[in-house]
């Protein structure tokens, strides 16, 4: 066996060497100033690792006998992928210091960090076992940390609904696979491309195959679980299932469509044309009936896959390019608006109604601010980044042919609109006796808030950004 293979694995050595470093150093710091040094040492190692691959290796590579693939707009998305995560880590830094949390900030970063190399897999698989052995190592550590707080916030109860959701879709999701074997003797995603004829047997598998991974990215019908998972859930956790674990699996789900399904584009486009439909409408549907913020946020993410998905239905390698834009203006207005959320929910003991945030503008105008920024984003408000993230995904799916479905994507942006206004108006306008009271956010999440707003506002204005990811916007 040819072991220098593994040193063409940058990103996945980069970000083993910090789980080991980060494992270690909890092991044997055991003095208090040690321990205070734990959260800074865990950013610092995250920057290290994302400026390591920040430029991505120009040539594309098969390796391991084509069971790991790597082509340049793969690093990319990983490079996001790792920028959430260390932003989410900054913004978890009050609340790894609280008394039940405090010593178990090496398993939070472990937990993380493990999730982030799953998808990593997941991203590079070429094969099926390799694609699989990403998503449990995604899944399982996820399902921890959705039950890491477990003695608040019905954090266990979420924590067992996810891990019986995933265990559900995950045996779907295999048995699909099994077909796929059964019909093409093969697991190799180019072989599978060549032996794929569309009979009724690989269509299952196509349908059993999305419905696993529709778990993972919370589409209609396959989304029950995410409002209770994210309600339960720590904020800072949900912060992470809403922006990365939902960007990965829908980078995956679209390079295996385009990848192994190719044969089959008309009849994943038919299934997905009425899969869209049904997740941006129910999903705006219901955010408007929520009072508990993350649950109201739970069906704006839905709602946000529901946008992301048509850059899959295109079934063009175009595509990739809008869709990867997209998923980075979204990841930062969502880790803005999650970050806010979280910081409140520290300083007010739990607020996270959407009466709590009443008047919040006369006590923390600042952070009101922001938050309105980011609504504005995800909405899809000109000049900011959400508009331009929009333009581009209906731009794709109008040139595709999928006119009437851009036309009802419309009509849901303007729903949306209208329930992130309700923020905005409860923040702004509404009166409140006793409003969250007046407070300075640490620096971690100040820093995180200030890096992922200045996205918000720069990554549709500056046309480099764009450029930058489509200048890699192939699997080939």
């Amino acid at each position: 066996m040819n072991y220098s293979q593994f040193l063409s694995m940058r990103p996945e050595l980069s970000l083993m060497a910090v789980m080991i470093v980060l494992f270690l150093y909890d092991l044997y710091a055991t003095g208090q100033r040690a321990r205070t040094w734990f959260h800074p040492l865990a950013c610092i190692l995250l920057v290290i690792h994302l400026a390591a691959n920040l430029i991505p290796q120009p040539a594309s590579l098969s390796l391991f006998g084509g069971m790991y693939r790597y082509v340049p707009l793969m690093s990319v998305v990983k490079t996001i992928l790792s920028a959430g995560t260390l932003m989410v880590v900054m913004q978890a830094a009050p609340w790894l210091q609280r008394d039940d949390t405090e010593y178990k900030r090496g398993e939070f970063y472990v937990l993380t960090l493990s999730t982030l190399l799953g998808m990593f897999f997941m991203i590079s698989a070429g094969h099926f076992l390799t694609f699989v052995l990403g998503l449990e190592l995604a899944s399982i550590p996820m399902a921890c940390l959705v039950a890491f707080d477990k003695y608040r916030h019905h954090s266990a109860e979420a924590g067992a609904k996810y891990i019986l959701s995933a265990m559900f879709s995950s045996g779907l999701m295999l048995y699909g696979i099994s077909f796929i074997y059964g019909t093409t003797g093969t697991l190799y995603f180019d072989d599978v491309t060549a032996s794929l004829t569309g009979t009724p047997l690989q269509i299952l598998a196509l349908v059993f195959f999305f419905a696993g991974l529709g778990f993972k990215i919370s589409l209609v019908p396959f989304h029950l679980w995410t409002a209770d998972v994210y309600e339960g859930a720590p904020t800072q956790v949900t912060a992470y299932l809403s922006v990365v674990s939902k960007t990965a699996a829908v980078f995956t789900l679209m390079m295996i469509f385009l990848k192994v399904f190719a044969q089959m584009v008309p009849l994943w486009q038919d299934m997905l044309y009425w899969i869209i439909i049904a997740t941006i409408t129910v999903a705006n549907l219901f955010a408007i009936r929520q009072q508990n913020l993350k649950r109201f946020f739970a069906f704006s993410s839905i709602s946000q896959a529901g946008y992301l998905m048509l850059g899959v239905i295109s079934g063009r390698a175009d595509g990739l390019t809008p869709l990867v834009f997209y998923a980075l203006v979204y990841l930062a207005a969502n880790l803005v608006i999650f970050g806010i959320l979280a910081v409140i929910e520290q300083q007010t003991d739990g607020k996270i109604n959407l009466t709590d945030y009443n008047g919040l503008y006369r006590t923390n105008p600042r952070l009101t601010l922001l938050m309105t920024l980011a609504l504005f984003s995800l909405a899809g408000i000109p000049p900011f980044a959400g508009f331009f993230s929009k333009f581009f995904l209906f731009m794709t799916a109008f040139q595709a042919g999928f006119k009437v479905l851009v036309f009802i994507a419309v009509i849901n942006t303007v729903i949306s609109l209208y329930y992130y206004l309700l923020v905005v108006k409860a923040m702004y306008i509404q009166p409140n006796e006793q409003p969250v009271a007046p407070f300075r956010s640490d620096r971690y999440t100040r820093l995180s808030l200030i890096l992922c707003t200045a996205g918000v506002l720069t990554f549709g204005i500056i046309s480099s950004v764009y450029g930058w990811i489509g200048g890699f916007g192939t699997f080939n």
